[in-house]
C-alpha cells in the first residue's frame, strides 16, 4: 500500500477522476430543448444564424406546436399568448427575457453541428438543415455539459490553492453530485447554469491567479491584461445569467479596500496602478456587455430588460430613490418546501467550512460570504418566483457552487486529520444519495415534488429509490423520455 500512496501523492489524480466521473454519468444524459426558458435561450442563437434577426415566432411555434402534441401548453402560455407586453407595443418584437449569453457560448457546438450536417447531407443523410433537427439541440446541449465540465476543472484548482489534492477533489465531487448542478448537467441540459457556473469558476481563476503579492496579503493590484480578461468574462456573465453581476461585489469590495489601504500609506503609484487597471476593467466589461444592450434595444425599444422581468422583482421608492427589496432572503435559504438548504443540505457544511477558509485567506472568504448573500439577496427580491416552483432544487444559486466547493475543500482539509477519509467519504456519500433520492423522486417516483419539497413520507420515497432505480434501469438509460413531461 505504501507504494500506492506515495504514487498518488506525486501525481495529479484529481482532474483525471473529474472526468472520468463525468463521462461516466453522460449515459443519463437527456439532450433536449422543450421548456420556456430553454426556448428563449436558443431562439437567439437560431433566429440570428439562419434568419439573421430577432423575430422569434417560428422558433416559438415550432417548441410550442412539439408542446401541444404532447398536451402541454407550457411555452405557447408563456411565449405566444398576447397580453400587455406580448409582443412589446413599441417593437412588435414577441417577449425574449433570457439574455444572449448562453447563445454565444453555444455557437461554437452550434457551428459545428451545422457543418456536420451539410457534411452528411452530400453523402445523402438528408438531415433537415433548419437548426430545430437533432444534430443542433444535442450540440448545445453537449456545449451546456461541457462548459459544466470545464467550471469543474476550474473549481478543482481553485480548491487546490487551499486544499491538497483528496480534500479538493473530494469538495468538488461533493457539491457536483449532492446539488442541482448535476441535474442542470445531465438533465436539464439547454438551461443557462452551467455556463454561468463555469463562468463565475473561470473569472474566479484569472482574478485570484492574477493578482500580486501572497494569499491574504494582496494589495489589489493586477497586470492591465488580467483586468482586459475580467472584463471580457464578466461581460459574458451578466449576458449569460443578468444576475451574476452581483458576484462582481467580490472585486468591488476587494477594490475599495485596496484604494482605502493605498490611501492610508500614501502609496500613489499603487493608486494610480489600480485606476488604470479598473478603467481598463470597466471599459472592457462595458464593452463586452454591446450584444445584450443591442438586444435589449431591438426587442424592447429600450436599453433595459423586459418589463416582464422589472415587474418581478420588489422595488420600493424611499423619495426619490428606488429600493430593491428582499423579502423572501431566509425563505430562499429555509422554506420548507423551496429552500436550498433542505433541497440541498450539503451547501450548509459547505458554508461552515467558510471559517476555515478565513485561517489561510481571510479576505477572500469574507468576500465570497458577501458573494452568496448578494445572490441569495436578489432571488428573495423575486416577489413572484423566489420559489422556483417546478424547478428541480434551488437552480439559481448554481453558480455559486466554487464558493461551496472552496468552504468545503478547507473544511475536509481540516477534518482529514482528526477524524479520517471513512467518515468523510460516508458523509459525502449521504449528501450525495440525499441528492439523487430527490432526483428520482421528482422525475419519476413522487412528481408531486416538482411544486416544492414534502416532508410527509419523505423517508420512505427515498428508501424506495434504489429499487425504483432498479426496476426502471432501462428506462434511464436507454427511454428517459418516458421518465419526464414534454420530451
Amino acid at each position: 500500500m505504501e507504494p500506492i500512496r506515495t504514487f498518488l501523492a506525486r501525481r495529479e489524480f484529481g482532474p483525471f477522476v473529474i472526468v472520468l466521473v463525468f463521462v461516466v454519468l453522460l449515459p443519463i444524459s437527456l439532450p433536449r430543448i422543450a421548456l420556456s426558458d430553454e426556448v428563449q435561450y436558443y431562439a437567439y442563437l437560431r433566429s440570428l444564424y439562419f434568419d439573421h434577426d430577432l423575430d422569434f415566432y417560428n422558433e416559438y411555434q415550432h417548441f410550442a406546436t412539439i408542446g401541444l402534441q404532447r398536451n402541454d401548453l407550457a411555452v405557447f402560455n408563456a411565449l405566444l399568448r398576447p397580453d400587455d407586453n406580448n409582443p412589446n407595443p413599441v417593437t412588435g418584437k414577441l417577449r425574449n427575457v433570457a439574455p444572449v449569453g448562453s447563445a454565444i457560448l453555444w455557437f461554437p457546438g452550434f457551428f459545428l453541428a451545422d457543418v456536420w450536417v451539410q457534411v452528411a447531407n452530400t453523402f445523402g443523410a438528408e438531415i433537415a438543415r433548419d437548426g430545430f433537427s437533432p444534430p443542433y439541440i444535442t450540440a448545445v446541449c453537449f456545449m451546456s455539459a461541457l462548459y459544466s465540465l470545464a467550471g469543474l476543472l476550474l473549481t478543482y484548482r481553485l480548491a487546490r490553492i487551499y486544499a491538497g489534492q483528496l480534500p479538493a477533489l473530494l469538495s468538488t465531487l461533493t457539491i457536483f453530485l449532492a446539488t442541482p448542478l448535476v441535474f442542470y448537467t445531465y438533465l436539464a441540459m439547454a438551461w443557462s447554469h452551467a455556463n454561468g457556473f463555469f463562468l463565475f469558476a473561470l473569472f474566479l481563476t484569472i482574478w485570484l491567479r492574477g493578482r500580486e503579492g501572497n494569499i491574504g496579503q494582496s494589495d489589489g493590484r493586477r497586470h492591465w491584461s488580467v483586468w482586459l480578461a475580467l472584463g471580457v468574462v464578466a461581460g459574458l456573465m451578466v449576458m449569460t445569467r443578468e444576475q451574476l453581476g452581483l458576484l462582481l461585489i467580490i472585486p468591488a469590495f476587494e477594490a475599495l479596500a485596496a484604494y482605502v489601504g493605498a490611501l492610508r500609506r500614501r502609496q500613489w503609484a499603487v493608486m494610480r496602478e489600480l485606476i488604470i487597471g479598473h478603467a481598463v476593467f470597466l471599459g472592457v466589461f462595458i464593452l463586452a456587455l454591446t450584444p445584450q444592450l443591442a438586444a435589449y434595444w431591438v426587442l424592447n425599444g429600450r436599453i433595459g430588460p423586459s418589463t416582464t422581468v422589472e415587474s418581478k422583482l420588489g422595488v420600493v421608492h424611499l423619495g426619490p430613490f428606488p429600493l430593491l427589496v428582499s423579502p423572501h432572503f431566509f425563505g430562499t435559504l429555509l422554506d420548507p418546501a423551496h429552500g436550498a438548504f433542505l433541497w440541498s443540505p450539503i451547501l450548509v457544511v459547505a458554508l461552515i467550512g467558510l471559517p476555515w477558509l478565513f485561517w489561510r485567506d481571510g479576505p477572500l472568504a469574507l468576500l465570497l460570504l458577501i458573494g452568496f448573500l448578494a445572490q441569495v439577496y436578489i432571488n428573495g427580491a423575486f416577489g413572484t418566483t423566489w420559489h422556483l416552483s417546478g424547478s428541480f432544487g434551488f437552480r439559481r444559486l448554481i453558480e455559486c457552487t466554487p464558493i461551496f466547493t472552496l468552504g468545503l475543500a478547507a473544511l475536509i482539509a481540516w477534518l482529514q486529520s482528526r477524524v479520517g477519509w471513512k467518515p468523510l467519504l460516508i458523509g459525502s456519500l449521504v449528501f450525495v444519495a440525499w441528492n439523487v433520492g430527490l432526483i428520482a423522486q421528482w422525475t419519476f417516483l413522487r412528481t408531486e415534488l416538482r411544486k416544492g419539497l414534502i416532508w410527509d413520507g419523505m423517508l420512505y420515497y427515498q428508501l424506495q429509490v434504489p429499487l425504483q432505480i432498479l426496476m426502471r434501469l432501462s428506462d434511464i438509460l436507454f427511454n428517459r423520455c418516458s421518465l419526464i413531461i414534454n420530451c
